[in-house]
């Protein structure tokens, strides 16, 4: 009797064959992005400290003002950014 039941059930590779290929994409373009960003920041890292903190800040500046102008940042964010939109330019409501 127990053959049966373990013959009714779904297997994984069953339930994997269900999953989109879209999302098998956009899996693998994240994983090679990651990939490449960890290659970046270990090359840069060799040079100097202090360029790949400046390159950081840079990211980080570009990542927080779009936060703020667009009003599109994690909900974890957003009691800092609503204090900061406050001072800078936000994008127009419609």
């Amino acid at each position: 009797m127990p053959f049966i039941v373990a013959a009714a059930e779904p297997g994984v590779l069953d339930r994997l064959r269900e999953v989109p290929l879209d999302l098998w994409i956009k899996i693998g373009v994240g994983l090679l992005a990651l990939i490449a960003l960890v290659l970046i920041l270990r090359t840069l890292a060799k040079f100097s400290g202090y360029i790949l903190g400046f390159l950081l800040l840079i990211a980080l500046t570009f990542v927080g003002f779009n936060w703020i102008y667009e009003r599109n940042e994690p909900e974890w964010a957003t009691p800092f950014v609503a204090w900061l939109a406050e001072f800078l330019p936000s994008k127009p409501r419609k």
